[in-house]
């Protein structure tokens, strides 16, 4: 295979995003389309959101023609775009005048249920389950994955920072792990739209991605995730994502066990909790990154076949990630 023409396509990606972020922003402060001060964002004042507007059709038409030149299985793409493209408007509906939570739920669900029903990703839990109950739990943990995805997506640089680990690092797996060469183009097209989308997002954020660009690279990333795992790679994409899975998750099951409607707008994630809006949020950034790039580098020895002493030190990274964010957190309250 050459590699040129994806290299280029890659190269595309990253400068279609960078180029055109800068007047959808201008666009979106014209009409309006901003996000105020609230209970789940990190700046002071009006951001312009919806960079998805842009982030989301570029990266999707890269899927598209990779899946095209690299023989990928047609129905498969089909439903991949079909359901992106579904998401994309309805998104793009709510972030222009708000939907209600049910119906974003239940939109989310009939994506997620048809894509696994037309285009299953394959016998993720490697046949420890009847088809029926892991079809199931898949569906159930890719809608979760898809929203955690979209309530992470509280702080500058965060999501960005996320989808380079998991594009990039699905690359790296796919490379070492010897699979199908279109995983590795759609991670690294999905990290470059990402490095694009950070220019414009990095503190202080001129632009955020809204649930127009949230909730479809979810759902892309969370395919390319399952693809990784049905592929025999579980542990990777486990590692992959296992932060943004411990952050978002353990901070749902504690808003259920507390009571509280886990689909409103709030600031209890761990980062959240370690900086005060309208600060510098690098130093909080700063070592998700370096969490993540360690992430990285084990998934890629979990690929070469260092299974569970990579899952171990990935959960101990992970672990001293949250402790350490949590220990900002409790300094800051100190000092209110």
């Amino acid at each position: 295979m050459s590699t040129l023409p994806w290299i280029g396509l890659v190269v595309a990606v990253f400068l279609l995003t960078l180029w055109t972020l800068g007047p959808l922003r201008d666009y979106l402060s014209r009409r309006g389309l901003t996000d105020s001060e609230g209970a789940r964002t990190s700046h002071t004042g009006e951001v312009p959101r919806g960079g998805g507007l842009v982030l989301t059709p570029v990266l999707l038409a890269a899927w598209i023609a990779a899946g095209h030149g690299l023989a990928f299985d047609r129905l498969t793409l089909v439903v991949l775009a079909t359901g992106t493209a579904v998401l994309f408007v309805v998104c793009w509906r709510d972030d222009a005048g708000g939907l209600p939570p049910l119906v974003r739920l239940l939109v989310q669900l009939g994506v997620v249920g048809v894509a696994l029903v037309l285009a299953p990703p394959g016998p993720v839990f490697q046949g420890l389950m009847a088809p029926v109950a892991e079809g199931g739990l898949i569906l159930l943990l890719w809608v979760g994955f898809l929203n955690i995805f979209n309530f992470m997506d509280g702080m500058d640089g965060i999501a960005g920072a996320e989808t380079v680990t998991i594009g990039l690092g699905s690359a790296l797996v796919t490379a070492v792990a010897g699979l199908a060469p279109v995983l590795a183009v759609m991670g690294l097209a999905a990290a470059a739209a990402a490095v694009g989308f950070l220019r414009w997002n990095w503190h202080p954020a001129s632009i955020f991605l809204g649930d127009t660009g949230s909730i479809p690279l979810g759902f892309l990333l969370g395919w390319l995730l399952l693809g990784l795992a049905a592929s025999g790679q579980w542990a990777p994409a486990l590692i992959l994502a296992l932060y943004y899975l411990a952050d978002g998750g353990l901070t749902l099951a504690r808003r259920a066990l507390m009571g509280e409607r886990i689909w409103q707008a709030h600031r209890q994630h761990f980062y959240q909790r370690a900086f005060t809006p309208g600060d510098d949020q690098r130093p909080v950034l700063k070592p998700i990154l370096v969490a993540n790039g360690c992430l990285m580098l084990l998934a890629t020895i979990a690929a070469a076949g260092v299974i569970w002493p990579a899952l171990l030190v990935a959960g101990a990274v992970v672990a001293a990630l949250l402790w350490h964010l949590e220990r900002l957190a409790r300094a800051r309250e100190r000092s209110a």
